[in-house]
């Protein structure tokens, strides 16, 4: 198949070529990618110069056709060009309704489009010029500026926002199988045996003062408190110390982070302490 987008394709154009090769590979794996003026259909002969007939072509978020949202009858803040490919791919795959990442990864690319980040808080703040459609706004801006590889680049940046959308997905319902506990001045905290690395900044960012993870498959704790909590981690790291002689830990400076084994150091040793042997010295520390 031959998918047709605007030149210079923004992060809508991109992510409906995205959609339709990852998840309508029996069509559309493998797919070229041409480009034309904005609102523009590729040509016949065009097409037949790429080798492709035009039954072979679909554009998207150009065109007028059925992914292209620039038409008065789909001129709502509710249209996308993406969100009309997923709305298709739901009908071809009816198991995706299931998939929350992707469902807010296409409501994201939704609110982009229709320039929804102008009611963020500290909407002109520049944390946000980290976000994926303002580097591909960069990307637009360099000299060496390339349409293909731009939605090549982006596509795997894709890959790798839906990876990390799935962890986070994941990391709230995990949040419902933890055990809660108080600690002194009603500081709350959390403790989960998962593989899920997200949870500990979901629980975080949840409230939770202390969140403990130990890993399912290989044993390794990690312990982080609150930027903002008065709980400082070094007490613990030495009442651990004391009852641990086998695994490896590493007291953070901050204070606020005890870690026991990390994909930045292969040689680290797992802890044998158990989670609630943990949150039993936990609790003699700071209650």
């Amino acid at each position: 198949m031959l998918i047709v987008t605007h030149q210079a394709p923004d992060l809508d154009a991109i992510s409906s070529v995205w959609l339709l090769t990852r998840f309508w590979a029996q069509k559309f794996s493998g797919s070229r990618v041409a480009f034309v003026s904005a609102g523009e259909t590729i040509t016949a002969p065009a097409a037949a110069a790429l080798g492709y007939s035009m039954n072979q072509v679909v554009h998207v978020d150009t065109g007028q056709g059925e992914f292209d949202h620039h038409l008065p009858a789909r001129a709502g803040r509710e249209f996308c060009a993406a969100q009309l490919v997923y709305t298709h791919l739901l009908t071809i795959h009816p198991d995706l309704i299931n998939d929350q990442a992707l469902k807010l990864m296409v409501e994201h690319v939704l609110t982009i489009d229709h320039f929804g980040e102008v009611y963020w808080p500290e909407a002109n703040h520049p944390r946000y010029q980290f976000m994926l459609h303002q580097i591909i706004k960069g990307m637009d801006a360099t000299a060496t500026h390339d349409d293909a590889y731009q939605v090549e680049l982006g596509c795997r940046l894709l890959d790798f926002v839906y990876a990390s959308m799935k962890q986070y997905t994941k990391a709230c319902e995990k949040l419902k199988e933890g055990i809660e506990f108080t600690l002194k001045n009603q500081l709350q905290a959390f403790a989960i045996e998962t593989s899920n690395d997200e949870v500990l900044s979901v629980a975080q960012k949840a409230n939770y003062q202390l969140v403990i993870k130990k890993d399912k498959k290989n044993g390794y704790v990690r312990i982080k408190a609150r930027p903002d909590t008065e709980i400082i981690l070094e007490p613990l790291y030495q009442a651990i110390k004391k009852i641990d002689q086998v695994g490896t830990w590493y007291y953070h400076p901050s204070g606020k982070m005890l870690i026991n084994g990390s994909r930045k150091s292969a040689n680290h040793q797992p802890t044998p302490l158990t989670l609630e042997q943990l949150i039993i010295t936990i609790k003699e520390v700071y209650l």
